[in-house]
């Protein structure tokens, strides 16, 4: 059994040369890098691909890239993806015929892949996805394809958003388990990283590299960087009985205060790491002789997301924040036995107004058992 608590230091080259190995071995590697003004995943060949020298600044409705005084590589919080588009995609194909009833094509093949810069908040996202996914008495067939043996590079964070509050979710800022590999980027003297291994498959690539032991100042070095990053958080939730706070307070005027700024825009779910809402579409061809069946991203903010016959149930607008802010912080508790939110801040800096979901939590605590208008459950 290989040691799976070995932590040593390579240096920048030695993180280009675990790149390389990845691809080598078959993996896609995806990882951060600047794009339209974002920092967003993609697949990365070279350190080149990497923010090298960006850093983010985030608040709530805003977000902008700026110039580091560093050559960090990972000296950001996160971007307005996540690695839920590569495991759950946002549109897939479920199935394609033809119309003389013969298959129109081979299902297709899914790469491997290799995650390269997971923050602690995205691990506890994906075992959540995973729950949600998997857990259950019936798999999701195509999350299981593309979850399948992924390798995860972890990042603990250098670098908290003003919109980050990972802290208050138990979540980060430092990973600790779900990787096989995790890097602490270390800049002074020397710009450096510290792995630690955390799978079989993780030390064996770790051989691989050139590297040295860590020492006891490495290690000194890597926790202040998470000791810092953990006590610069943007934001905080006071999760102590919350969930039986927003289920017992579902005519509470916040959410009509709330309804006047929220645009029904559905952004906070497309950013959001644990999201999982789909809707179903068929379609044929211009000839009639294909047709197939796509499930894609869909939003409990929309109005037709909870159409049934004879209308919607959720016609508001407060009810639909209402149902997307108490399933994320308390139903999602009851059905899959954890929070859905992991505090990595998206919803708040992506909001095109503003609404920051702490402030929600925080303003209902203040004033509980508050009625609101006369509008009912809709």
């Amino acid at each position: 059994m290989i040691e799976r608590s070995t932590k040593c230091i390579i240096s920048c080259d030695g993180l280009q040369v675990l790149i390389t190995a990845l691809s080598g071995r078959g993996y896609q590697v995806l990882g951060p890098t600047v794009r339209d003004g974002a920092i967003v995943y993609d697949e990365v060949a070279r350190l080149d691909d990497l923010p090298r020298g960006w850093t983010d600044r985030q608040e709530a409705g805003r977000y902008r890239l700026e110039k580091r005084g560093d050559e960090a590589l990972f000296g950001y919080a996160v971007g307005p993806q996540s690695w839920k588009r590569f495991l759950h995609p946002p549109i897939e194909r479920l199935w394609q015929v033809r119309k003389d009833g013969t298959a129109a094509g081979e299902e297709a093949p899914v790469p491997k892949f290799a995650f390269l810069g997971v923050r602690a908040c995205e691990l506890a996202a994906i075992a959540i996805q995973d729950k949600v996914f998997l857990g259950g008495a019936y798999r999701d067939t195509a999350y299981h394809r593309r979850r399948s043996d992924n390798f995860i590079i972890a990042l603990n964070c250098g670098e908290a958003g003003g919109t980050c509050f990972c802290v208050s979710m138990k979540t980060g800022p430092k990973a600790q388990s779900g990787f096989d590999l995790a890097l602490t980027e270390l800049i002074g003297d020397r710009h450096e990283f510290l792995v630690e291994s955390g799978s079989d498959l993780g030390s064996e690539i770790l051989a691989e590299l050139s590297s040295r032991p860590a020492l006891l100042a490495d290690l000194e070095a890597a926790e202040a960087v998470v000791a810092n990053t953990a006590a610069h958080m943007g934001r905080s939730l006071e999760t102590g009985g919350l969930k039986e706070l927003l289920q017992t307070n579902l005519e509470h005027s916040r959410w009509d205060e709330v309804a006047e700024r929220c645009l029904s825009c559905a952004n906070c779910t497309m950013v959001c790491p644990t999201c999982f809402c789909t809707s179903v579409e068929d379609h044929t061809d211009l000839s009639g002789e294909v047709a197939e069946r796509e499930r894609k991203w869909d939003s409990c903010f929309t109005l037709d997301f909870s159409y049934v016959h004879g209308g919607s149930v959720r016609k508001q607008t407060r009810s639909r924040y209402r149902q997307w802010m108490t399933h994320k912080l308390a139903n999602w508790i009851d059905q899959f036995g954890t929070s859905g939110c992991v505090g990595c801040g998206r919803c708040v800096t992506w909001c095109p107004v503003g609404i920051d979901i702490t402030e929600e939590a925080a303003a209902i605590r203040a004033t509980p058992g508050q009625k609101g208008g006369t509008h009912g459950g809709t």
